[in-house]
């Protein structure tokens, strides 16, 4: 590719200030004496928001203890012993956040439910201090934001700890048709804590894969198509992709304007739950998050109902089951359980009549929306990086290639990258098409046969990763809500050869309350997660 000299030394000297970067932002180093024999020998092993929180209010520990065994996990799972690699930053002031919190508390003051509580946040969400957001991609090392992204403010405004920055899929996994999930740039592979060498599914892989690992109580991750349900699933945990506009997207590096959200992932319903209501509101600088006015709320624990399926009405989508018979054994139980906890189950064939001749019109659907977004945010980020477009990435990408692509390349970059504006007519019908058929799907389904829900598998066993020849998914649910922006929550529902896999509810647009409530409830019924042993592979 041709770039004029200014162009070239400009990149030059970026690829220069990365290597200096990289170096320098990998996690501080915690002494924590001699490694752990039992990975699983932690105080804070699988506990809750509630429980924590709890112990800090009868003094039994603080922000500042539950911050120091946090970061002493992360470099004893993450940075060593089984070297998960979910963690691509650590945030430096993190022992001092906690120690404010811990002075407010002292003082009488907490500020939310969140108060003290480490959080992790996916690489592709701005926070204004000293980590960087980079998507995982190289070509944004040194990218500091100036501004917390709306659901960041959020979360600091309830008084969580910012612990951390989890690896993802470069760009969120839309930059070649044949990446491995969990893999960038910047941070390298994350491993699937229950075998690792097994795949913990993208994007939001590092997100799925930590607190799985307990290295946090809970994180957040973003999803497009899959990338909050399938990770989570992949990992044996709870994930909720809410309506798209619940959760602003302000300061969130973008895919698909129509699409994207963020959402809570964490090892329990309830912690999904509480951390949903602290991450919604209306933001002026999201459009999109207009449409939630009257819509969401600031506190979903209650539909935490031990009862939240009996009487219900479930649409089970027949269809996607059948492609692994280990996942039809697993999830068999499940399905007994939502019947013996009064739910009555309707066999469902097909949600979106077209969804197979509709699949390219969704993906130029994305490709324009993606150059479009991206140019946006790139026009904002810090002068160091030295990109400000999508065509500046593509440019530095293949400067730089041994390091920004020695595994697969970037066919989506440039095919979005070849793409016109949003004025097009090509875009204007993709977007129609989708949209319309996804959403009529949906609510014709549950209106005809008056439906609550629809559930499904989230998707199939984690598969081994493969850098060369990228991902090898078998199937997957997460489609038809994410064409529509619809909630969808996945929780565990077994295992299969020691690889969790996950069930799917889904819904209208708003309908978070229900599905939590039917999510609950299944948890209750079957209690189906238990934390990894992280093994080597599935014979050890």
């Amino acid at each position: 590719m041709e770039m004029n000299t200014p162009k070239a030394l400009s990149i030059f000297l970026h690829f220069a200030f990365c290597m200096v970067l990289l170096a320098a932002c990998r996690p501080r180093t915690v002494d924590v004496g001699e490694p752990f024999s039992d990975y699983n020998d932690f105080p804070l092993l699988e506990l809750s928001i509630a429980d924590l929180a709890e112990k800090m209010a009868s003094g039994q520990l603080t922000a500042v203890s539950i911050t120091e065994m946090y970061l002493e996990r992360v470099e004893a799972i993450d940075r060593s012993g089984p070297n998960l690699n979910s963690v691509i930053e650590l945030n430096p002031d993190a022992l001092r956040i906690a120690r404010q919190l811990d002075q407010e508390r002292a003082e009488g003051k907490t500020r939310g439910p969140l108060h003290g509580i480490p959080v992790m946040i996916k690489d592709n969400i701005d926070t204004a201090d000293r980590m960087m957001t980079t998507a995982g991609a190289s070509a944004l090392m040194g990218n500091y934001a100036k501004e917390d992204a709306f659901l960041v403010k959020r979360l600091r405004e309830s008084g969580a700890v910012l612990l951390g920055k989890t690896n993802l899929s470069e760009w969120a996994n839309f930059r070649s048709t044949r990446s491995s999930s969990g893999w960038s740039s910047r941070g390298g592979q994350t491993h699937n804590p229950y075998v690792l060498d097994r795949n913990p599914c993208g994007s939001s892989a590092g997100s799925g894969a930590a607190v799985s690992a307990n290295l946090c109580v809970v994180a957040i991750g973003t999803e497009t198509n899959g990338s909050i349900v399938c990770p989570s699933a992949s990992n044996s945990v709870v994930g909720l992709k809410p309506t798209v506009g619940l959760i602003s997207r302000r300061g969130v590096i973008p895919i698909s304007f129509s699409q994207d959200t963020a959402g809570p992932m964490a090892r329990t319903v309830a912690d999904a739950a509480l951390c949903l209501g602290v991450l919604v509101g209306v933001d002026e600088k999201d459009r999109m998050s207009a449409e939630s006015s009257g819509q969401f709320l600031t506190d979903y624990t209650p539909f935490l109902k031990i009862d939240g399926l009996k009487g219900k009405r479930i649409g089970v989508w027949r269809s996607k089951f059948g492609f692994h018979e280990g996942v039809d054994a697993a999830l068999e139980p499940a399905l007994k359980a939502i019947v013996e906890a009064g739910a009555e189950l309707v066999d469902l064939e097909t949600i979106i009549e077209n969804a197979n001749e509709l699949r390219g019109q969704a993906f130029a659907l994305l490709q324009y929306e993606f150059k479009d977004g991206v140019n946006a945010y790139l026009e904002t980020a810090s002068p160091a990086t030295g990109v400000k477009s999508l065509e500046d990435v593509i440019a530095y990408n293949y400067m730089h290639e041994g390091e920004a692509m020695p595994f697969f390349k970037m066919e989506i970059l440039e095919l979005s990258q070849a793409r016109a504006g949003l004025g097009e007519e090509a875009y204007l019908t993709a977007k129609r098409l989708i949209q319309s058929a996804s959403r009529e799907g949906i609510d014709r389904v549950m209106h005809e046969h008056r439906l609550d829900a629809i559930l499904a598998p989230t998707g199939g066993p984690a598969w081994c990763t493969d850098l060369i020849n990228g991902d090898h998914f078998g199937s997957g649910s997460s489609t038809p809500a994410a064409w529509a922006g619809y909630p969808n929550i996945t929780v565990p529902a077994g295992f299969v050869e020691g690889l969790p896999v996950g069930m799917s509810f889904f819904g209208r647009a708003w309908s978070e309350g229900e599905l939590i409530s039917i999510a609950y409830a299944f948890e209750q019924m079957t209690k189906a997660r238990r934390p990894p042993e992280f093994k080597a592979s599935i014979s050890n």
